[in-house]
């Protein structure tokens, strides 16, 4: 069973700066996508930045030039690293990763349970 730990989330100040972590566990092959999604109350959950397996990048266009996604494949761990923090990032934060276990070919689609991001005025 493949599952997914966010953390890192917190409390900061507009202009600040926080990393989250997405760690991976289980039988696990590879990893050959890894997002971080977001949803602000009364708001539809939103692609904030993804990475596929070969390293290209993709990056919503209010988050560009501020947050940077990354990986580090041995420790099956992806990041978020979100700088310039503003109040409209504000939401909770998902993990999601199409994830390829030991034990089947076919990749899979899995979410971590969420980190709360506050970024206060």
């Amino acid at each position: 069973q493949v599952q997914l730990v966010e953390s890192g989330g917190g409390l900061v100040q507009a202009g600040g700066s926080l990393r989250l972590s997405c760690a991976a566990s289980g039988s696990i092959f590879s990893i050959n996508y890894m997002a971080w999604f977001r949803q602000a109350p009364g708001k539809q959950r939103e692609l904030v930045a993804a990475m596929i397996i070969g390293g290209s990048t993709k990056y919503a266009d209010s988050v560009k030039g501020r947050f940077t996604i990354s990986r580090d494949n041995a420790k099956k761990t992806g990041y978020l690293q979100m700088n310039s923090l503003k109040p409209e990032d504000t939401g909770v934060y998902y993990c999601n990763a199409v994830v390829v276990a030991t034990h089947t070919i076919i990749p899979k689609d899995y979410w971590g349970q969420g980190t709360q991001v506050t970024v206060s005025s």
